[in-house]
């Protein structure tokens, strides 16, 4: 079965393209690069191109506030001529203390401005001049000079079912993160009755030691923070089981911060959430999440003590390297 790394927010520039270099040995089909508030998306994957040879590299994801749909379109097809045919552009609506917060725009219409905004990307990417007048952008005489040799994928980012539903309809793929095992496996299963058929895809955190209990302490952390700071992820867990668990973490959040609020996340989150462990239990929990009908299972790449001989025992484990 395939198997895609997402290279975490909290790692360097250096970091990511050594481990890029590690990755391009091994069989992984997607080597997925996040963009947050640190790294600009676009340039790692044009740096990320030019150190792996066959891997697909992907967005995970570029929030559709930020950017005009042109920019992307301008981005999505040089990165995509960079590196030999092999972007995935990953999309989503991220969150309204980035959008509002961190860019200045306003957090309106998600759904809307996502359709459209896939539209006028696709649009241009075909080629041709685009004229444009629509709810959310409005577009005079622009067109790529830029022509891309393919169609690009377009992965959607979804949590709440309006997303999901917006995913089957015009992505070609799914990112799905931090859905219980259950609630996957149905939400896979209905949306499988659409008659359309797209690429599913989960990012999971995912960390990796021989010390297990090591390994276990650094995925709750790094749960506890997106509880902590992710109004959407919060909710959507609390409505799927886990109302008590995420309001603890809250609290302890809004009180003591990071410090100790990770002790609160759960067995059986981590159970549902994560992969954590030893090798040995890596494995086996990797086994549930295909389980749940996915394509391409994505491992959030979270190092536990060295980042390189981290990232090297998580090839081994998963990659065969």
């Amino acid at each position: 079965m395939r198997i895609a790394c997402s290279l975490g927010s909290l790692l360097t520039v250096d970091q990511v393209m050594e481990c890029s270099r590690v990755l391009s040995g091994t069989q992984v089909d997607t080597i997925w690069i996040p963009e947050t508030w640190g790294m600009e998306n676009f340039a790692m994957l044009g740096a990320v191109s030019g150190v792996t040879t066959s891997q697909r590299i992907g967005s995970s994801i570029i929030n559709v506030y930020s950017r005009s749909p042109a920019l992307i379109a301008m981005g999505a097809a040089t990165a995509d001529a960079l590196s030999g045919q092999r972007l995935v552009l990953g999309l989503g609506t991220s969150s309204v203390p980035i959008v509002e917060n961190l860019h200045g725009y306003r957090f309106r219409h998600p759904l809307e401005r996502m359709r459209e905004y896939v539209g006028v990307i696709r649009q241009a990417l075909a080629g041709g001049m685009i004229n444009h007048s629509g709810p959310e952008f409005c577009l005079k005489n622009f067109e790529l000079l830029v022509r891309p040799k393919r169609r690009i994928p377009i992965y959607l980012a979804a949590v709440n079912p309006g997303m999901v539903d917006l995913a089957w309809e015009i992505g070609d793929g799914v990112i799905f993160y931090l859905r219980p095992l259950g609630e996957m496996r149905e939400t896979i299963r209905w949306m499988g009755t659409k008659g359309r058929s797209i690429d599913v895809s989960c990012q999971i955190i995912t960390c990796v030691s021989e010390d297990s209990d090591a390994a276990l302490n650094r995925a709750r952390k790094t749960l506890a923070f997106y509880v902590s700071v992710g109004r959407v992820y919060r909710e959507f867990l609390a409505r799927n089981g886990f109302g008590r668990e995420t309001a603890e973490i809250f609290d302890e959040f809004k009180r003591t911060g990071f410090k100790t609020n990770y002790k609160l996340v759960s067995d059986s989150m981590l159970g549902e959430l994560a992969i954590c462990g030893t090798p040995q239990e890596c494995r086996r929990q990797l086994a549930a999440f295909r389980d749940t009908g996915m394509d391409l299972p994505i491992i959030q790449f979270n190092p536990v003590g060295d980042v390189m001989e981290s990232l090297n025992l998580m090839a081994e484990t998963f990659l065969g390297r």
